[in-house]
């Protein structure tokens, strides 16, 4: 009977042990969830932060004074001009590396970031005094860098949304979008800055348009290229270059709220995971007492 209740003892304590093992486990799993979780969270968030047009808007050229942009220049000397699109979330310093690559994981600091910066094509000239200049961005959520060029899809959109302005060389062009287009990355008809004359241009990308309006003497063009649904589809909005500016006609209605840099789904998430944890520990616990 000693040695069948000493066996007994020595399962159970065997089985015990297995059972502590396995919620340590599954208490670990859970803890490198919530904290990846956090991380995710927080990675994401500083993304969206360092493409946010906020972040850059104190070096933005003022019609009398230029000082700040100076200072971005002297930060970093490939910046060459701004770039706003009025009503939209695209509102930004222009770069110009020395090839296509640079710019796509690198900010307008100089500092590695995945949301990069737009940038001039490499081969453009800087005072974009070419037929057609191509400035290229990445496509991100909540409309940041040139996520938000899917909405010109809307006609709608599109005639409320048709004026910018581009600050480059020291003078302010005015800027009027008149055509999106869906393309092949590797389109040369399209992604041609060699173009001399901007209406053979302008028909030779029409059949591609999603939305259209009529030009009138455009002279030179910026092209905003940025990428689409498929792995070579790219989005490009077609504008004119204009020596008048345009007035923005959003400046007077009122600011609305600055967009919360939380991700609320997540965070939910995360405190989902918080409480689960707790309670696997509750449940320890009152087991260990029972």
């Amino acid at each position: 009977m000693k040695r069948k209740d000493r066996k007994i003892s020595l399962l159970r304590k065997i089985v015990s042990m297995i059972d502590s093992t396995v919620n340590i486990a599954v208490l670990l799993f859970f803890i490198l969830c919530v904290l990846f979780s956090g991380y995710s969270i927080w990675d994401n968030n500083h993304i969206y932060t360092k493409a946010s047009p906020s972040v850059y808007e104190t070096y933005k050229p003022e019609k009398e004074d230029t000082k700040s942009f100076e200072e971005l220049i002297k930060i970093n000397p490939d910046v060459y001009g701004w770039i706003t699109l009025y009503g939209t979330e695209i509102d930004y310093p222009l770069v110009q590396g020395e090839n296509n690559q640079k710019y796509i994981n690198t900010d307008y600091e100089g500092n590695f970031s995945l949301s990069g910066a737009l940038f001039l094509d490499c081969n453009n000239s800087k005072d974009m005094r070419d037929t057609v200049n191509i400035i290229y961005g990445h496509h991100m959520e909540k409309d940041k860098m040139f996520g938000g060029l899917d909405h010109y899809e809307k006609e709608d959109y599109f005639k409320e949304h048709r004026y910018g302005n581009l600050y480059v060389d020291g003078k302010n062009y005015g800027l009027e979008f008149f055509m999106l287009i869906k393309a092949d990355a590797y389109d040369s008809s399209v992604y041609n800055i060699h173009a001399s004359d901007a209406n053979t241009y302008i028909e030779t990308i029409e059949p591609l348009s999603i939305q259209s309006f009529d030009i009138e003497d455009a002279k030179r063009l910026v092209v905003l290229s940025t990428c689409s649904d498929s792995t070579n589809g790219r989005t490009l909005l077609i504008g004119k270059i204009c020596d008048e500016t345009f007035e923005d006609p959003y400046l007077e209605k009122e600011e609305s709220e600055e967009e919360s840099s939380i991700d609320w789904y997540h965070m939910f998430l995360y405190g989902i995971s918080i409480v689960l944890i707790l309670c696997i520990l509750i449940v320890l616990v009152w087991s260990k007492k029972k």
